[in-house]
């Protein structure tokens, strides 16, 4: 048998630190968002960090395995080339849904823009494992799933998230990021305990950690990614490693970024927590940890030894069950789906009832709808004006000549878009509607409504406007669109 490949200690690579992460001592692999890499043009500095021998591993964002619908085939092929492209062991993705509506509920089709929690409910157990097979059917290397932070529950869930993540991991095979300050997150916002969620998680399944900052602002705590890490998220790392040795640990900073030194200084207070974790651990005596049956390596697809708790909590009246072989395949559940008869028609009931739910409090978040029954109303004003906050703050990195024109007014403008005007089409096509909005409400003529019509025009055609026919007739009807 062979030892699992660790990877270590690791950094969230983004353009605005790749320099820092470069020169950076003690890196020992880095995670790119995935959606942010084009597999022809690989960044010079992820091309450097690999020929230096650090392993680069795409984390997805917009595949929605959460959601009602199947997998989008395109979405998958793309991630599964930037996993190809950057020579990668695994590839991540979340526990999310990120659009709803749609030909499944016969309404338009809306972007949240963010990750949003599923219900934990067996109806969405049902779906999400049938999306995470098609995404591990798709895919060249392993495929591992992050538990995510929020800001609101659903009513009536059956499962705490330890159960919920147990039975996924068993029903699918597929292993686990575990984000340890998204149960911080969850513990203040929805009043989870997360020694608990680790109890009943198979922690034998964790392909990685991650560890991230955030803020509280009256009794709601903030995911931000960029704050430095808190005390409590580092208790929780603490806790998880003295349970198993993780194979990596990664700190993610998405913006706000410090001196170079400061993020060596975090890294180093991670690497401590786990070490001090790992001696207190080896210090109460061998029997708190144990070695559990070979299980394929994350990384290899091997059978390697991992080192999992002496007992692992049953999560329902049943006997303990061993997760299912990642590297083989997805494992069947008992009363497993199959192609013909009543277990197709019975996912494709549950993706309908998850369907009709996930449109209805996307809707009200984002469309001004009745909020759904059960939810709280407080919660899901704080959710909906966050999905707005964070619009403007992405359109704004899009689409950076817009809060170059607009100056101070450009926040309150697009929150005051985004109020009326769910997002369809991503962000880019948002920054798009959003400057035609403006033009069409009749803005005062002068060099900044001049300035946001010509960037308008120049970028709403499939291509630059210049030189062909067609484009000058699209031209000449935007002028007149637009009043010029």
């Amino acid at each position: 048998m062979r030892q699992q490949t660790r990877l270590g200690t690791g950094i969230g690579w983004r353009p605005e630190i790749a320099e820092a992460v470069e020169r950076m001592p003690g890196v020992d692999w880095v995670e790119a968002v995935a959606e942010n890499v084009c597999p022809g043009h690989v960044p010079e500095s992820l091309l450097r960090l690999r020929e230096r021998g650090v392993t680069v591993v795409p984390h997805g964002v917009s595949l929605g395995l959460g959601g009602a619908d199947r997998p989008d085939e395109a979405r998958l092929a793309a991630l599964a080339e930037r996993a190809e492209a950057l020579g990668s062991p695994l590839v991540t993705e979340h526990i999310a849904f990120v659009r709803a509506g749609g030909p499944l509920t016969a309404s338009p089709l809306l972007e949240a823009g963010h990750l949003l929690p599923v219900p934990r409910t067996r109806d969405a157990l049902d779906v999400l494992c049938a999306n995470i097979r098609a995404a591990q059917a798709a895919l060249p290397v392993p495929l591992a799933v992050e538990n995510i932070a929020a800001l609101i529950s659903w009513p009536g869930e059956e499962m705490t998230e330890g159960q919920f993540l147990y039975d996924l991991v068993d029903r699918t095979g597929v292993r686990l990021l575990i984000d340890v300050a998204n149960l911080h997150t969850n513990h203040v916002n929805r009043g989870e305990d997360p020694a608990k969620a680790l109890d009943e998680l198979p922690v034998e399944a964790i392909a990685y950690v991650h560890v991230a900052g955030g803020f509280e602002r009256d009794g709601v705590w903030h995911d931000s990614h960029a704050h430095p890490v808190p005390r409590p998220v580092l208790d929780i790392l603490a806790d998880l490693a003295s349970r198993v040795t993780p194979p990596g640990v990664l700190l993610e900073r998405d913006e706000n970024f410090p001196e170079p030194a400061e993020l060596e200084r975090e890294l180093t207070t991670i690497r401590g927590t786990l070490e001090r974790a790992s001696a207190g651990a080896a210090g109460r005596g061998a029997t708190a940890l144990v070695s559990s049956p070979a299980v394929p390596s994350v990384l290899t697809g091997a059978a390697a030894p991992l080192v999992t708790p002496a007992v692992v909590p049953s999560v329902t009246p049943a006997a303990p069950r061993t997760p299912g072989d990642a590297g083989a395949g997805p494992a069947a559940p008992a009363g497993a789906e199959n192609d013909s008869g009543s277990g197709t028609r019975t996912e494709d009931a549950s993706r309908q009832r998850l369907a009709l739910a996930q449109a209805a409090l996307l809707s009200a978040l984002v469309a001004g709808t009745p909020v759904p029954e059960g939810f709280d109303r407080v919660r899901l004003g704080i959710q909906a004006r966050a999905l707005a906050a964070k619009r403007a703050d992405v359109v704004a990195k899009v689409a950076p000549e817009l809060p170059e024109i607009l100056a101070d007014g450009y926040r309150p403008a697009f929150l005051a878009y985004a109020q009326g005007q769910p997002m369809t089409g991503g962000y880019r096509r948002d920054a798009l509607d959003f400057a035609e909005q403006l033009l069409l409400a009749g803005l005062p003529e002068g060099a900044e409504t001049r300035r946001l019509r010509d960037w308008w025009l120049e970028r709403s055609g499939p291509a630059p406007l210049s030189g062909r026919p067609v484009a000058r007739l699209a031209r000449a009807t935007r002028r007149a669109l637009l009043g010029r």
